[in-house]
């Protein structure tokens, strides 16, 4: 991971030209951390973020379509400054699925930056979606105007677990993502799971 990708996005500059974020990476490198200090900093500076994984995001709209407050819950996907979709890709998408995502990532296209996290590399992501007119309008909206970040390494759950077994984390390149993150940025980025991001 590149140090100065990382810090050219703390000015947020990224979010004023409504540009959107892609990161992906193996399971537990810290693409979720990373999503959301980003969105943490986003918040510092007075905008609004939502996090939501992507199979909860497709429960909530079928939710909504059922009792009628789904114009409420696009709406408010919509005015969110910058919403973070994490997990893209645990599943292959039904029908619903990739058109009520199409309709996010539609009504948000220029006005509003989307952070997405995935385990898939991009170039499977069609695969994924398994409709290629939805998948090519879904990657329109999404990657073109985005930056791209792949974090690799161990996964920190398996860090922390070598860690109860007072084993110390490899050495060299600073340990994991999250910790570089954490050491780049300093304070402004310092980001806590249960921060309510809203």
């Amino acid at each position: 991971m590149d140090k100065s990708v990382i810090l050219s996005l703390a000015n947020c500059d990224w979010i004023r030209n409504v540009q959107n974020i892609i990161i992906t990476g193996p399971t537990g490198v810290g693409k979720t951390y990373l999503a959301c200090a980003m969105a943490n900093r986003a918040c510092r500076m007075g905008m609004s973020a939502f996090y939501i994984r992507l199979p909860r995001l497709f429960q909530e709209q079928a939710i909504a379509k059922a009792d009628g407050s789904y114009p409420k819950l696009m709406k408010k996907l919509l005015k969110t400054k910058v919403l973070i979709i994490d997990d893209l890709g645990l599943a292959p998408m039904a029908a619903v699925e990739r058109r009520d995502l199409l309709e996010v990532v539609e009504d948000r296209h220029g006005l509003a930056s989307t952070i997405v996290t995935s385990q898939i590399p991009i170039e499977h992501w069609h695969e994924n979606i398994r409709d290629p007119t939805i998948a090519d309008a879904i990657l329109d909206r999404l990657v073109h105007n985005a930056h791209k970040i792949f974090l690799k390494g161990e996964s920190m759950r398996k860090l922390r677990s070598n860690l109860t077994n007072n084993s110390n984390e490899p050495s060299g390149g600073g340990g994991s993502p999250r910790n570089r993150v954490a050491q780049w940025a300093g304070t402004g980025w310092r980001f806590h799971r249960n921060t309510q991001l809203t």
